[in-house]
């Protein structure tokens, strides 16, 4: 169990039965990117190192009650976070089809019936509204708030994965946000807060 180990060296504490949940992720990732190219996370450590920036944001968000991720790829952070906020119904918009069978694979033999996964680009989705966008090394800040206007409101937080750009795309972005930013390493996890 060297997850839990590293986990807790981040104060990432959880209990066994998601820390094997997330072993298990690894192990089919691991398995289907030697044959479809998934992801650029070759190694078991290097994925384990994607889980923990993946997870590293559950220190400072509350659970929300549904999440959006926008283009999940192999799966970081959507179908992690899925894991564990495991009462939240979390989409998974991906629209390259070869993660699409990957995620849905590997949501049906983790048994996680929390997740679903749209096969679109996510300004296609319609008929949502979700308290939690997230997004991993998709587009620039003004523009993923663009491509989610309708399906957010008032009450949508936005957590992005950055880097060291994330401050001048914040001073490009036309609205007054209220928003943190995280520095861990190299990421920057810009949380934008909801206006209510």
């Amino acid at each position: 169990m060297r997850l839990k180990e590293l986990l807790k060296n981040e104060n990432i504490i959880l209990d066994d039965k998601k820390i094997e949940l997330l072993e298990d992720f690894t192990s089919l990732l691991h398995e289907w990117n030697k044959i479809h190219n998934l992801t650029g996370a070759r190694t078991i450590d290097a994925i384990y190192k994607n889980i923990i920036d993946s997870l590293y944001p559950m220190t400072f968000i509350k659970e929300p009650k549904n999440i959006l991720d926008v283009g999940t790829g192999a799966g970081f952070p959507g179908f992690i976070l899925a894991i564990i906020f495991d009462k939240a119904e979390v989409v998974l918009c991906e629209p390259l089809k070869k993660r699409v069978s990957f995620l849905k694979y590997t949501a049906i033999s983790l048994g996680l019936d929390n997740i679903k996964v749209e096969a679109v680009r996510v300004e296609s989705l319609k008929d949502y509204k979700f308290e939690l966008i997230s997004s991993r090394a998709v587009t620039n800040t003004d523009m993923l708030l663009n491509l989610t206007k309708n399906i957010s409101n008032d009450l949508t937080c936005y957590l992005f994965y950055k880097g060291e750009r994330v401050f001048d795309e914040i001073e490009d972005v036309k609205n007054q946000l209220d928003y943190d930013i995280v520095q861990k390493n190299k990421r920057n996890y810009l949380y934008i807060k909801s206006s209510k």
